[in-house]
């Protein structure tokens, strides 16, 4: 009997201590903590009411540390389940909490007022052949009821904790260790009073609770348990829109997020173990484009999944884990629709909407570039300015309709005799713009007049019938002079531009000085 109390006071000695020990380092937890000391302060009443009722020496004082035990002992179960389901990462709402307290709290009751019900115990007195403190007992309907969600709340705990072994890293599966033996170990003590393997009259439970103690006190202080909960960051890890690829010191893919799955609908765990290269062979039929770094990188990947081209951010990061081994980290963050808006954006930035050619700004961007480097090397450079003819009129006889339409044609015709480097925008209203980077001023003359003879060629065909178009062109080469700017050669452009029309339009002006 000495034995039996002594282990039931180590029991409930060491869950006082991690009850006390997390409440004081509550803080520093999440609030998982709470679940625990709930738990673990179930179990304190439960083991020393059951010491207490071992140095019993009367039946009203057994009954009474036997109702001290039902004040923690049903409890004691399902907020085990509890702090298992949170540890997990499950979802627990207030109604969930209430509903899984509401049998213990009633098991509580009757066993407080079974005296004149005896729904819980039949019977409850001293053995008439062992005596004190051993207890005669005949269950009745509640105490069915009590044990069948008692068993059932540790067995589902179990459950629980053990489906999670295999997903858990090992760093983190001393925690999971602990839970699954804690709850084993009272499972199974209780299965085997009930089915008389254990010392009659005396509840064998509280004996083994130090056990479930001491690994919960081995998995608080050896791998962090509540400071660093591995289903905490497997959901946070799972939750992730980027997809997120692990890989350990030799590039093989060691583990992946959902975020990866929906990304890479080939991915699977049977890649686990292989090397990266060959792994996004099979994602993608094609090898990685890039070379892995161990240093922060961030580059941009296109990859076509199923017949659609997706965009991709790629970042790789060295990554420190178990046994001091460096592993690598690749992020993917899927930045399609961005980019398409950024393209978006950047067409109606530079783009003339009408007639889809570079506008006014585009223009400047870029011709400031070719004029600033064609200067340094010595290079000529020409702009030739071109204006439709009569455009007014078109507008005010046949509407701004046809005008656009004339806008449109006069720049397709153009781009069809245009050759790459050669930079043509619309400059504003029906003023079109083109430069050319090492060519001279009788070189665009030349090709002016062949923009100006092509588009005199090609008519419009508009609901109103065949419509003639003409343009007029002025040419201008920069000076020999560094000082020279480009506004200054777009002044002389316009300034032959303005003689071709006093000449009497459709032709060609060459800029030839004041």
């Amino acid at each position: 009997m000495t034995a039996y109390i002594t282990l039931i006071c180590t029991s409930g000695v060491l869950n006082l201590y991690l009850c006390l020990y997390v409440f004081a380092k509550r803080h520093h937890y999440n609030d998982i903590a709470r679940f625990f000391i709930l738990y673990t302060g179930a179990i304190t009443v439960y083991c020393f009411g059951a010491a207490f009722g071992l140095i019993s020496t009367t039946l009203e004082q057994m009954t009474f540390w036997t109702v001290i035990q039902y004040a923690g002992m049903p409890f004691s179960a399902p907020l085990g389940l509890l702090f298992i389901m949170y540890f997990l990462g499950k979802n627990i709402t207030k109604r969930l909490f209430a509903a899984l307290l509401v049998i213990p709290f009633i098991s509580f009751i009757m066993v407080a007022t079974n005296h004149w019900h005896h729904l819980h115990y039949r019977v409850f007195e001293v053995d008439p052949v062992l005596g004190f403190p051993y207890i005669y007992q005949e269950i009745g309907i509640w105490y069915v009821i009590h044990g069948v969600f008692t068993f059932a709340s540790m067995f589902v705990a179990f459950l629980l904790a053990l489906s999670h072994w295999k997903e858990t890293a090992r760093v983190y599966r001393p925690q999971i260790f602990s839970l699954v033996i804690g709850q084993l170990v009272p499972m199974l003590t209780a299965f085997l009073y009930l089915i008389g393997f254990a010392p009659q009259g005396i509840d064998p439970v509280p004996m083994v609770l130090w056990v479930s103690s001491l690994l919960y006190l081995w998995a608080i202080h050896s791998s962090r348990m509540f400071s660093i909960m591995p289903i905490a960051k497997d959901t946070i890890f799972n939750s992730i829109n980027d997809g997120v690829m692990v890989l350990d010191e030799s590039c093989r893919l060691i583990e992946f997020n959902h975020g990866s799955r929906s990304m890479f609908p080939l991915l699977n765990k049977s890649m686990f173990g292989m090397d990266f290269n060959k792994v996004w062979f099979e994602l993608s039929g094609d090898s990685f484009p890039f070379p892995l770094e161990t240093s922060v990188v961030t580059k941009e990947l296109k990859l076509t999944i199923d017949g659609s081209e997706r965009i991709y951010q790629v970042r790789t990061s060295a990554l420190h884990h178990a046994n001091n081994r460096n592993g690598l980290l690749v992020i993917f963050t899927e930045i399609t629709e961005l980019k398409m808006l950024q393209l978006k954006l950047e067409h109606q930035a530079y783009y003339d909407e009408l007639t889809q050619i570079f506008n006014r700004r585009a223009f400047f961007q870029m011709a400031e570039q070719d004029f600033a480097a064609a200067q340094k090397v010595s290079s000529p450079f020409t702009i030739i300015l071109m204006d439709i003819d009569h455009f007014k009129s078109v507008n005010d006889t046949y509407g701004h309709s046809v005008g656009d339409q004339v806008l449109m044609h006069v720049a397709k015709a153009c781009e069809k005799q245009l050759v790459e480097g050669m930079i043509f925008a619309r400059y504003g209203g029906e003023e079109f713009v083109l430069s050319l980077m090492g060519c001279t001023a009788y070189e665009g003359e030349k090709l002016a007049d062949q923009l100006r003879k092509h588009i005199a060629a090609q008519p419009l065909l508009t609901p109103e019938g065949v419509l003639t178009v003409t343009l007029s062109f002025g040419v201008a080469e920069a000076a020999e002079d560094p000082e020279e700017t480009l506004n200054q050669l777009l002044i002389k452009a316009d300034k032959a531009l303005y003689s071709a029309k006093r000449e009497g339009r459709n032709q060609v002006q060459v800029y030839a000085g004041t």
